[in-house]
């Protein structure tokens, strides 16, 4: 299983940019998966989940704000993130979760497999 993401970038505060993530080897019709973050020096820290389009979770922070939503077709997991903050300014990772589950996912070790990362910069 591969993910790839795409679509960060630099851009001033009150921006919006959408981050992709396809998969390879792998349908995700059904799989939990997440956008996850890391800022420098601090914790990667889950940002949105998402099984089904009515299964979403999101981090307080981003509520409002931001979208997490799959094409099931293209194998593709998106992240639309609207009214950007400095404070989002991390390195954003996709991540898909391999085994069945048993209730919400949220956590890193819920997940095993993982992209490399895009980087997000916000400017205030």
């Amino acid at each position: 299983v591969q993910l790839v993401e795409s679509g960060g970038g630099s851009v001033q505060a009150g921006g919006s940019l959408r981050l992709s993530c396809v998969v390879s080897s792998m349908r995700i019709a059904g799989t939990y998966m997440a956008w996850f973050r890391q800022a420098p020096g601090k914790e990667r820290e889950g940002v949105a989940t998402i099984v089904s389009r009515d299964g979403t979770k999101y981090a307080d922070s981003v509520k409002g704000r931001f979208t997490i939503s799959k094409d099931t077709a293209k194998k593709t997991l998106y992240l639309q993130m609207n009214s950007l903050k400095p404070e989002d300014t991390a390195m954003y990772y996709c991540a898909a979760r391999l085994r069945s589950y048993d209730g919400s996912c949220w956590s890193m070790a819920d997940f095993q497999s993982w992209g490399q990362g895009t980087q997000v910069t916000v400017s205030s």
